[in-house]
């Protein structure tokens, strides 16, 4: 949140609508705001009050914040999207220099150094989600040729395992012991969920799987060994192929992300920040009410609580699905706050503080009870989902679910307030 330039932007766009119905007076106030000081002065008063004796109504108080003052919050969230995928790209390409010396030297050590390589990446790019749900780069779908955003090619999910590689009772299974199909990012690209959505070739849980294999451990992650990669035995020079393929299509998927976000490109970005404010901010808080309720509460949780199913949990080989839900969460929290990192932009807290405060204080307080119940949910999950019904450990999860959801109707609560949609997208 930028405490010296939104403000000024906000007193001045104030200024402009009331200038319009108060003539001179608002000439002597405009005169006096010489400063970011006495622009800041202006901060701590009821925007929307203002502007609603100036104007009248609510509908015009929108109307005036959207062609004065909403510009800066869409910049600012630009900024913090490039920000985090650039981290994502740059941390899944120490993954893959991890994943090549593994291949280089597979053995204890470099295996579990790969592992920790892709756990630690996908912490920054379970943020990026917050940026899904409006045919950005990540989803987009082009209806004249079909061609769709990387999205399905990066993070799909559930997998049928037994597509790619061997699986407990069948050890000729998948594509990687198919010898008559040749290991090419070509044929791995041309099967992907195909005749089945589960029968995902690629992406962070393709990769996943190679690395853990299946989970039958009751105590801890797949137990998958370094030797299924040692060179020139059985299907493994095919599996190694496979492993580096996926790899280098995940790179070149997330260097796509971060192009498409660059500034100062002829890139999405510059159109996003163009367009009508009003319809950035809808699309923005509308990713996230529908992260925070669709795909989190319903999809990775709720689905996979009810089944009791570890093939419905998210990163079930890894056993890092409790770290998903933490990083979703922040994501979430990132963008509404105008935070990632060292970067502290104009939050929508910060807007939404001046027409309405207490709303603004009923998202915060919902960001924190997110947090809090996430944070309480039990790892490994899948542990949770084998309790018994009616278990501590599952009423933690529902209580997470409940904050979830109402977190995403303070979301949409914003939308009456700004003079937008804010939805709860359903796939």
């Amino acid at each position: 949140m930028n405490m010296t330039q939104t403000p000024c932007k906000i007193a001045i766009a104030l200024i402009a609508t009331l200038s319009l119905t108060l003539g001179g007076q608002v000439k002597a106030i405009a005169d006096s705001v010489t400063s970011v000081q006495d622009a800041l002065k202006l901060r701590g008063q009821d925007l929307k009050g203002q502007a609603e004796t100036a104007t009248g109504t609510a509908a015009e108080t929108a109307i005036a914040l959207n062609s004065r003052a909403l510009k800066p919050y869409v910049e600012g969230y630009a900024e913090l999207v490039y920000r985090n995928y650039k981290d994502s790209n740059q941390q899944a390409a120490q993954m893959g220099a991890a994943i090549a010396k593994f291949l280089a030297q597979p053995n204890a050590e470099t295996h579990r150094a790969a592992q920790n390589a892709w756990v630690q990446a996908r912490q920054s790019y379970l943020q990026t989600e917050a940026f899904r749900f409006y045919e950005g780069p990540i989803d987009f779908i082009d209806a004249a040729t079909g061609e769709e955003g990387p999205e399905g090619r990066i993070n799909a999910w559930p997998m049928n395992e037994a597509f790619i590689d061997y699986v407990k009772g069948n050890p000729n299974s998948g594509i990687i012991n198919n010898k008559e199909m040749e290991i090419s990012i070509k044929n791995i690209l041309e099967n992907d969920q195909v005749s089945d959505e589960a029968n995902v070739t690629t992406g962070w849980h393709a990769i996943e799987f190679l690395l853990w294999g299946q989970d039958f451990n009751d105590q801890g992650p797949g137990q998958r060994s370094f030797t299924d990669f040692v060179a020139n035995q059985d299907s493994n020079n095919r599996r190694r192929a496979y492993l580096q393929l996926v790899t280098n299509q995940l790179l070149d998927d997330l260097s796509f992300l971060e192009q498409e976000w660059m500034p100062n490109a002829n890139n999405f970005r510059t159109e996003f920040v163009q367009q009508d404010p009003k319809e950035s901010i809808s699309k923005i808080l509308t990713s996230l009410a529908t992260l925070s309720a669709f795909e989190m509460s319903s999809e990775r949780i709720a689905v996979a609580l009810d089944s009791g199913n570890q093939e419905d949990e998210h990163s079930c080989f890894s056993d890092t699905t409790h770290q998903d839900f933490v990083f979703n969460a922040q994501g979430i929290e990132n963008v509404y706050l105008g935070n990632y990192g060292d970067y502290d932009g104009p939050g929508f807290d910060e807007l939404i503080a001046q027409l309405d405060p207490k709303t603004n204080q009923s998202v915060v307080a919902a960001l924190g009870e997110t947090r809090e119940a996430i944070a309480s949910i039990n790892a490994p999950f899948d542990q949770v989902l084998a309790s018994t019904p009616g278990s501590d450990a599952r009423a933690e999860v529902e209580v997470a679910i409940t904050a979830l959801e109402n977190q995403a109707e303070a979301f949409q609560k914003l939308g009456a307030i700004l003079g937008i949609d804010v939805e709860i997208l359903a796939e």
